[in-house]
């Protein structure tokens, strides 16, 4: 494939994403090239677009929730073969560093992230190292390995949160990470799982995963969740979750909408609430979302659309304005 050219959908400027002809990779030794099935659009990637996000510089290949089969190897790898399907773990670490060695490779100072830090999946071909590529099952289909890397970032925040079967959780956020950390709790065994969203479409939902939908913050009463996970990322959201944990109860951010908030530092010490955040996930988190996915413990298939790579500009505006009744668009190449 040296030489020759792909298609790309580039992000140039808050709220502009075009289509362009641009070089398919050349792979390093240590990499394999991707030929990219589906790809997600991740909440991070919306406030990218909308140029509120510090990590999303123009021009830039977006897309880190991806799944595609081997089109070309390094070198060095040899671990697949042309034609394996594949995910991916997006965020690539150094590998030698405390971190890396101790299973919080998520911490990595030399961290990067597909999409962000490096070219990304909305495009006909992506390279990845070797190392952060996993097999698919064969009963695994390319959407669901796409799931891998929003299901990895719930389970570590269910990890974080060291879930008892008896909890009373609270998830503020309907979106994609908001229902994956619905599934993954159920999978830890919770059954009384609040969700809540102004997006009464999405608690559609959140009842039909079998959680408990409540439209803003409801009336839910102070201090009655053992742990809260604000899956939003403002202050209102922020605020909500330390308000309504119990004394010794935890609350886990992982929205990045605001960079700052003001939060009741008073009352989290006077309650001992564990203020906990939560970034991407480990290698063990990612595995695990894989094992979980292909064992059949979480499904978002039936609220995914797909469009063409073509219509991702238009996917954008619809998820920042009005996304309805869908979890997950998938940008097929």
């Amino acid at each position: 494939m040296s030489g020759s050219t792909m298609r790309a959908l580039i992000y140039e400027g808050p709220q502009t994403m075009m289509m362009r002809e641009v070089p398919v990779p050349e792979p390093e030794s240590d990499e394999v090239i991707i030929r990219v099935k589906c790809a997600g659009i991740c909440g991070s990637e919306l406030s990218g677009y909308l140029g509120h996000n510090s990590l999303r510089k123009p021009p830039l290949i977006m897309g880190h929730e991806f799944s595609g089969d081997i089109a070309g190897t390094g070198s060095g790898a040899s671990r697949f073969k042309p034609g394996d399907r594949v995910t991916v773990n997006p965020l690539v670490t150094c590998g030698v560093c405390r971190y890396c060695t101790t299973g919080s490779a998520q911490l990595c100072a030399k961290r990067s992230l597909l999409g962000a830090h490096r070219p990304g999946a909305f495009a006909a071909y992506t390279s990845v190292p070797e190392r952060n590529v996993y097999l698919l099952e064969d009963h695994v289909s390319f959407d669901e390995g796409a799931f891998a890397e929003p299901f990895a970032v719930a389970v570590h925040i269910c990890r974080l949160l060291k879930l008892d079967p008896a909890d009373r959780l609270l998830i503020v956020g309907a979106g994609p990470i908001g229902l994956f950390t619905l599934q993954a709790a159920q999978v830890y065994g919770l059954k009384n799982i609040v969700v809540s969203d102004i997006n009464t479409e999405r608690l559609e939902i959140v009842k039909a995963l079998g959680g408990i939908a409540a439209v803003g913050s409801g009336d839910q009463l102070e201090g009655s969740f053992d742990a809260a996970v604000d899956a939003v990322g403002m202050e209102a959201t922020r605020t909500q979750c330390m308000e309504l944990v119990r004394p010794g109860g935890s609350a886990v951010f992982s929205g990045l909408h605001q960079a700052d908030s003001k939060l009741p530092v008073n009352a989290a010490i006077r309650n001992e609430i564990r203020m906990i955040g939560a970034f991407s996930n480990t290698p063990v988190d990612f595995e695990t979302a894989l094992q979980w996915i292909s064992e059949g413990r979480v499904n978002l298939l039936p609220w995914t659309v797909h469009a063409p790579l073509e219509e991702g500009g238009a996917c954008f505006e619809k998820l920042i304005s009005n996304p309805g009744k869908v979890a997950k668009i998938m940008l097929k190449m």
